[in-house]
């Protein structure tokens, strides 16, 4: 039997595709919970100065996780390297400019992030749980990088962000980020500034379209794996991603 780039169930007449590269985010998740949790619990200036590193260690994750044709995946992951090392160094002077400048770059990272993750997941031929862990640390790292565009624009004005002069620091920023994103609305943080608002509002339509689409979408699809001795139905083991091809021509493709 020719080859044909497709791997054979015997005597089932069912061939498997090869295995999918990359899209495992299994680990991006537990990582983007830990970052979120290490922010919260510990000192506000601390966790500002780890976060630029873990953020530059999720972007490299997600391009792990994301194949590229070379050599963008070095080019990337160089810049990555250097941008976070000079931002992390000029950020210790604790100028404003310097502040606003490693929130600008950890949005950077966050967004090219979500855009590797999202893009991975929606070239999936299937919907599997790894599709679903891809979405859910997607919709968190929109959450921390809002947080870090909420924190840049504190550092640039010269107002306090958040009206009644409630405490700007990492934790209340991922704070109001994450109301904001689930629409939550509790009302105890709200932006002082038409600025804040603004990108406020934006939050909020990202994390509903996010939600109603992606995610929705995705979890609607998804089915889980049959046993073995269901190889004929869709979504059957016998490969990473639980998917199978039935031969279109009806016949099973036997051995010579």
């Amino acid at each position: 039997m020719a080859h044909t780039g497709k791997r054979e169930r015997f005597g089932t007449g069912v061939r498997i595709p090869p295995a999918e590269p990359g899209g495992r985010y299994g680990l991006l998740l537990l990582i983007l919970i830990g970052t979120y949790l290490l922010a919260a619990f510990t000192d506000a200036k601390l966790a500002t100065e780890v976060q630029v590193l873990l953020f530059a260690f999720v972007l490299l994750v997600a391009l792990r996780s994301s194949p590229m044709p070379r050599p963008w995946p070095w080019v990337i992951g160089a810049v990555t390297v250097i941008g976070t090392a000079v931002t992390f160094w000029t950020s210790l002077n604790g100028s404003r400019d310097g502040k606003a400048a490693e929130d600008l770059w950890k949005a950077l990272l966050l967004l090219l992030a979500a855009i590797m993750v999202v893009r991975r997941v929606l070239l999936k031929r299937t919907v599997t749980i790894q599709s679903i862990y891809g979405a859910l640390s997607a919709y968190i790292i929109l959450g921390l990088m809002f947080a870090s565009v909420f924190a840049a624009a504190d550092h640039l004005t010269t107002t306090d962000f958040f009206a009644n002069n409630e405490p700007a620091n990492t934790q209340t920023f991922q704070y109001f980020s994450f109301t904001t994103l689930t629409t939550l609305g509790y009302g105890d943080f709200t932006a002082g500034a038409s600025g804040g608002r603004s990108i406020a509002v934006m939050e909020a339509l990202t994390g509903q379209v996010f939600l109603a689409t992606l995610v929705a979408r995705l979890v609607a699809a998804y089915r889980t794996p049959d046993g073995p001795g269901q190889p004929g139905r869709p979504g059957g083991s016998g490969s990473e991603d639980g998917d199978l091809a039935v031969d279109p021509d009806g016949e099973d493709e036997r051995r010579e």
